[in-house]
């Protein structure tokens, strides 16, 4: 028989404890970069904030030591210490050790949990060199560490303060794992400003003892707070957000929302903690009495002249930011990123709790209303007119018509999963670039100057800029909330190629601001990708080589010798032959893309307010605070 045959019960592997959490650590963490590393932190705060969720934590202390080690501390109840029955070994080593082992699957010790769609803290210790635990419960600390996830040896006990109660983890992440990648403070700060606004009223400490940062989450005014946070760049139209708390049949349902003078819906959604990218029955219910509601109340208070249709859901959206968090006891998720509630009941809960206390906030709050509904009003009356833009943009597409500006050079392959469309700043750029690509599955769509800023617009003066009308049409996706097709997309990778300048950088920000704000499912999907070129050519007499960085540069500079040695620096994609640029950005063998992700929507919304705004303020204060990490200034 042949190797391949031979396949018996031998050939099956059974993998113990933890075993299988190191051999396929994406599997459980989602990659083994950055988002993994700081992901193996959030299962042990998640422990913690579930502690808060039942009631006995209200403090979090989060470290990250100087030798690149975290510290997590609460003062919750500490990991029972007890032996388990059925395990025979203390609950603390079967809770380290075990994957799905906890406190949450009674649904008697813990009734909401966040932790419930993760592997939980054994995971955090499969992937850690070192970990120890201490906990602190009736007067004795409890102490027992662990390498790669094997305990060193027996639970010790030894007395401790009695009003100490808590528990406290430390682990070293596993270089072998996570290779040289380091904790982030400002990426650790992002979600734990998330969490404190999310459970009012919990202190959570962040200290940075390499850098000296020390920072304190503590929100009294939990969501109120929040969406005043996330409106900070923005003008409101009312002071106050508006909030409802109601709890109805054992769903906690929280939420704060304002409208702004913007154009934009930003509308954030968790359950138990955990951001719900893909919405869910929590969010459409939400929608659903929020436009029903101010629909009756401008139809009871003839708000809406006769002649005007009746809100949409995007009317009623316009300039909206606002955050929706549910406690549920079983949450069932699901979608393409298994975040998306599906608990069918909790919509007609939000449904009914939004419509009562809404319509008592209109009722008691007429001016509000009043600006509230004009908005809408408005919103309606722009719609209309961005609908004349929108078919006209569809019958004009840069397919059918030569005259629109930024021609589209399209590849001979049709089927999106093997296409893709580099977006080219310029008509010089776009030149190499249609003579360098791979014309079976290559587009280029070169672009006369910049996009409109997005940040600043409504939907019509949107769809009347030139350049965003030819993307549109090329994609084939169509624009706006209630014809956007994801289906209908032509090219399965869309590639931003601008010049290595501040223009290019400029283009490419106008770029993704127009995705993030009208296309995200493009960014939330993965299609969006941003080329690398080269920043030089490092040339001595027939050798040459190609450098992405300035270390790059630098290492190619030295490993030829500095004697006889030319640089050139490129600034411009135009400054390459077609040839260079195939082979340096855009053959699939050699080059390299960044896919642009969303890792935190709500840091996302806010940088994009931010940058892109109206208000100067803010981003005067961004440039400030991060002046010093600028590498290449380019004046």
């Amino acid at each position: 028989m042949s190797q391949h045959e031979q396949y018996d019960a031998k050939k099956i592997v059974v993998l113990k404890g933890l075993e299988g959490v190191r051999k396929r650590p994406a599997m459980y963490i989602g990659d083994t970069g950055m988002r993994g590393l700081h992901h193996i932190v959030y299962e042990v705060i998640d422990n913690s904030v579930d502690e808060c969720l039942a009631g006995f934590c209200t403090q979090i202390d989060v470290t990250i030591n100087k030798n690149e080690s975290i510290t997590i501390f609460d003062n919750g109840r500490g990991i029972p210490v007890d032996i388990h029955p059925v395990q025979g070994r203390p609950a603390l080593e079967v809770v380290m050790t075990t994957l799905h082992a906890g406190g949450k699957f009674d649904g008697d010790s813990y009734k909401i949990s966040g932790g419930l769609h993760g592997v939980g803290v054994s995971c955090t210790n499969a992937l850690s060199s070192w970990c120890q635990v201490r906990v602190f419960r009736d007067g004795y600390v409890y102490t027992q560490e662990f390498a790669i996830g094997v305990p060193q040896f027996d639970m010790k006990k030894a007395t401790a303060p009695k009003k100490k109660r808590g528990t406290e983890i430390s682990f070293t992440p596993d270089a072998e794992i996570f290779g040289k990648e380091k904790f982030k403070f400002d990426i650790l700060a992002q979600r734990l400003m998330e969490l404190a606004f999310l459970n009012k009223g919990l202190k959570i400490f962040l200290n940075d003892e390499r850098s000296n940062q020390v920072e304190e989450f503590h929100a009294k005014g939990g969501l109120l707070e929040f969406v005043q946070y996330l409106d900070s760049t923005r003008t409101p139209i009312h002071k106050k957000p508006i909030l409802i708390e109601s709890e109805k049949e054992k769903v906690v349902v929280e939420t704060a929302f304002q409208y702004n003078d913007g154009y934009q819906e930003n509308l954030f959604s968790f359950v138990n903690n955990i951001p719900t990218i893909e919405g869910g029955t929590h969010v459409s219910g939400f929608k659903t009495s929020l436009t029903r509601t101010l629909n009756f109340y401008a139809s009871k208070n003839n708000l809406i002249k006769n002649g005007d249709k009746s809100l949409s859901g995007d009317d009623a959206r316009e300039g909206l930011t606002g955050v929706i968090s549910v406690k549920v006891s079983d949450p069932q998720f699901e979608g393409q990123t298994k975040t998306k509630l599906g608990n069918g009941e909790v919509r007609g809960i939000v449904e009914s709790i939004i419509g009562e206390n809404l319509s008592i906030f209109l009722e008691e709050n007429p001016a509000v209303a009043k600006k509230i509904i004009q908005k809408g009003v408005m919103a309606a009356k722009a719609r209309e007119a961005a609908k004349r833009a929108r078919d006209l943009t569809r019958r004009k597409s840069a397919l059918e018509s030569g005259s629109l500006p930024g021609k589209l050079a399209d590849c001979s392959i049709k089927d999106p999963d093997h296409c893709e469309i580099y977006i080219v700043e310029g008509d010089s750029a776009g030149g190499s670039a249609k003579q360098g690509r791979d014309r079976q599955f290559q587009a280029i769509l070169p672009l006369r100057g910049k996009i409109l800023n997005v940040e600043k617009a409504n939907l019509e003066k949107i769809l009347n800029n030139n350049e965003i009308k030819t993307i549109v049409a090329a994609l084939g996706t169509g624009i706006g909330s209630d014809i956007f097709n994801l289906e209908k997309l032509r090219y399965g990778r869309i590639v931003i190629m601008t010049d290595a300048d501040v223009d290019g950088a400029h283009i490419r920000t106008l770029l993704l601001t127009f995705f993030f704000r009208y296309m995200r499912e493009l960014v939330e999907r993965g299609h969006i990708y941003i080329a690398q070129p080269p920043l030089y050519l490092v040339k001595k007499g027939k050798q040459q080589a190609y450098a992405y960085n300035e270390e790059e540069m630098e290492r190619e500079v030295k490993r030829l010798g500095k004697d006889g040695v030319t640089l050139q620096r490129y600034k411009g994609l135009g400054e390459m032959n077609p040839d260079q640029l195939w082979k340096t950005t855009m053959d699939p063998e050699k080059r390299t893309l960044l896919q642009v992700t969303i890792d935190d929507a709500v840091e996302a919304d806010h940088i994009f307010s931010v940058l892109m705004g109206d208000k100067v303020e803010p981003r005067r204060q961004f440039i400030e605070h991060n002046a010093q990490d600028v590498r290449n200034l380019d004046v």
